[in-house]
This record gives C-alpha cells, sequence and structure tokens, in this order.
C-alpha cells in the first residue's frame, strides 16, 4: 500500500491536479443528481404513509411494500416531469424561472454534463484550424445554432488541464470538421490526460486524413435527412 502511494505521489503535482479534478467533474452531476431523487423520495415516502394509514394500514408493519410504491411512485412522478418538460406549460414554466438570477446559469452547467442530449442540443466534439493551415484545434460545439455572423458557428477551445476555462472563436462553417465519434465525455478524458492520450487512442479509432471527416455543414444535412 505504501509503495504503491509513493509511486502516485511520484507522477507529480499536475498528475494529482488532474486526478482530483477528474474526480470532481466525474461527481458533480452524480452527487446533484443524487440529492434530488434522495430529496424527492423523502417527499414521496411521507405521501405513501399517510395513503397506507388512510386505508388503514400501518406503514411501519409493512416495510417492503412500502419501498415499493415509494419506488413506483417516484418512477411515475419522473415520467411524468419528463413529459411535462417538453409541452408548452413546460416551457412557460421554465421562461417564468429564467428570469430568477442564476437559473440559466445553472441549467447550462447540468446541460453540458448530459451526453445523451441529441438534435441540436447535442455537444459535438470538432476540429478548427490552429495556429497555421496545417495545423488544427479540438473544440466543442455545445449549440448547432448560427451565430450572430451568418455561415459561422461558436466553437469553444477548453483549456487543460481545466475543462471550465478557454476561449470561444465564431468560426466558419467550411473549416468545421466533426469528429462523429467523440462525445463530451472523451473530450474531457483528453483534456486531464494533457496531451498523454490521443483522442485516436481514447476513441480507439485509427487516425484519419483531415478530408474524412463531416464539416458541420455536412453533418447537418445527414442529420435532417
Amino acid at each position: 500500500m505504501l509503495n504503491r502511494t509513493k509511486k502516485f505521489l511520484s507522477h507529480g503535482k499536475s498528475h494529482i491536479l488532474e486526478v482530483i479534478l477528474k474526480g470532481l467533474f466525474w461527481l458533480a452531476p452524480i452527487v446533484a443528481i443524487s440529492i434530488i431523487i434522495l430529496w424527492l423520495y423523502g417527499k414521496i415516502n411521507a405521501v405513501t404513509g399517510y395513503m397506507f394509514e388512510i386505508i388503514g394500514l400501518n406503514p411501519e408493519n409493512f416495510p417492503f411494500l412500502w419501498t415499493i410504491v415509494g419506488v413506483c411512485l417516484l418512477i411515475f412522478i419522473a415520467y411524468v416531469i419528463g413529459i411535462f418538460v417538453e409541452t408548452s406549460l413546460g416551457d412557460f414554466v421554465q421562461k417564468l424561472y429564467s428570469k430568477i438570477p442564476g437559473y440559466e446559469t445553472i441549467k447550462e452547467l447540468v446541460n453540458i454534463f448530459n451526453t445523451s442530449k441529441s438534435g441540436e442540443k447535442k455537444v459535438l466534439v470538432v476540429l478548427i484550424h490552429g495556429f497555421s493551415k496545417e495545423d488544427y484545434n479540438i473544440g466543442l460545439m455545445y449549440s448547432t445554432k448560427q451565430s450572430v455572423i451568418k455561415d459561422h458557428y461558436t466553437v469553444t477551445l477548453s483549456m487543460t488541464p481545466i475543462p471550465n476555462g478557454g476561449f470561444m472563436f465564431e468560426v466558419h462553417k467550411s473549416k468545421i470538421f466533426v469528429i462523429e465519434e467523440a462525445t463530451f465525455d472523451s473530450n474531457l478524458q483528453y483534456l486531464l490526460s494533457m496531451g498523454v492520450k490521443s483522442m485516436a487512442e481514447i476513441l480507439k479509432i485509427e487516425p484519419k486524413n483531415i478530408d474524412e471527416y463531416k464539416t458541420i455543414e455536412e453533418y447537418l444535412k445527414t442529420q435532417e435527412s
């Protein structure tokens, strides 16, 4: 155990910082969702106990049934909420809450970790030109909506090893190439490795020529069809 600890510390401060950041980024959405589920389950548990008492049952005498009913109610409520957020009334409620300072910031932070998103809300990992015509940088597109400049899109280049910092560029559609195999998670791994792992190694693919990647325009056309 002591030898393993010495070996871990021998990698230096940058390695330790990388591991800490990776752990925090992995843990943050899990903790947030767990808190919400536990809070909601606590409320449902109280309602379930009240329902048992109404029909003349002591919930403490039926702990297993009490738990099963509570879990089923939690799943049902989560399903109803999932349907509700897709309705016009759900949009109206979100617009009301968006007027509260800090709500949009929290919402965007949660969306960043939601890698199951699709369509315009999907986070794309892309290539754009670097300091010369032969160089490329790997960045992220959090939206496929056009920028304030026609035919341009916003690409974020994150810093390493602190992924939540970086620079935003408005890039012409012909200069953006989509890495379809990559996700937000794989890009995070790439940043935290600080170049120790290549993107090809993380994705387990062979390096390709730049013309083998679709431009953002070609990618969006395939998504429409």
